[in-house]
């Protein structure tokens, strides 16, 4: 794995040691809901990869955070680049991966990308448009670094889904004591700013000049229910989601995922 300080580096580290653990967290959490929306979200986009990247000659991973994808993005294509603002992440990486000797780190922000136009054949951003105000250049960016017929492999929660309605409440100040408390584990401010409707991702993505080719959405949260109930309330869970996606309802699933080709 080689390490890169090109692009452009931002501030202090500020917290991050402390996101990076909760992320390595939510996979193992002892919560069973909340372990299976992350594992299940985790395991939709290893396998669009696998479809979408196999035999990609460039794959960018923008916000990579503990690196969950990176080893699967190594494996399918030839040269892999991962992007952050935060070289807290980065060096995160640069411990756990130091087995990939194709991926290289960068400090970058990709809304002012330093990345070379037309350069990618897959580009993943899962998890980061969210914390960004910005999106529309976030994804005009990725659109100018993908080469013609490159794909974008894309994840964000949805704005009105029960998990993001209870956590700008539960996550504040105030009320962030009581739900660590709760779940006995790290919990910390998810940091959305900016989660978009279905119809509000879909206008950005057509912007950037994208088409869609596919769409997902998955994961369901039942307030209290998913933290008093256990494996059973896991097992709804599960079974709710695939009855969910299929009616006008869908817009209540916690994520959103979208595949679009440049």
């Amino acid at each position: 794995m080689r390490r890169s300080e090109e692009g452009q580096a931002f501030g202090a580290n500020g917290g991050a040691p402390s996101l990076l653990e909760l992320q390595e967290t939510l996979y193992e959490s002892a919560n069973p809901t909340r372990r299976w929306l992350h594992r299940s979200r985790r395991d939709w986009i290893e396998a669009e990869l696998r479809c979408t990247g196999a035999g990609a000659g460039r794959a960018l991973e923008i916000g990579p955070g503990c690196g969950v994808y990176l080893p699967t993005l190594a494996g399918l294509a030839e040269e892999v680049v991962a992007t952050d603002i935060e070289p807290a992440f980065l060096e995160n990486a640069t411990v756990a991966l130091a087995d990939l000797p194709n991926l290289t780190l960068l400090v970058d922000d990709i809304t002012k990308t330093a990345l070379e136009p037309a350069s990618f054949d897959l580009v993943l951003c899962t998890e980061v448009i969210e914390h960004i105000a910005d999106s529309a250049a976030v994804l005009r960016a990725i659109a100018s670094v993908l080469r013609p017929g490159g794909k974008l492999v894309l994840s964000t929660p949805q704005r009105w889904s029960p998990l993001e309605l209870v956590a700008r409440v539960a996550l504040k100040p105030g009320a962030i004591t009581l739900v660590r408390a709760v779940y006995r584990e790290p919990v910390l401010d998810m940091g959305h700013i900016n989660v978009m409707s279905s119809r509000q991702l879909t206008e950005q993505v057509v912007a950037a000049g994208l088409t869609i080719e596919s769409r997902h959405s998955g994961g369901v949260y039942m307030p209290i229910l998913a933290e008093v109930g256990g494996e059973r309330a896991r097992r709804l869970a599960s079974w709710l989601e695939p009855r969910l996606r299929r009616t006008p309802l869908r817009h209540l699933l916690w994520t959103q995922h979208i595949v679009a080709r440049r």
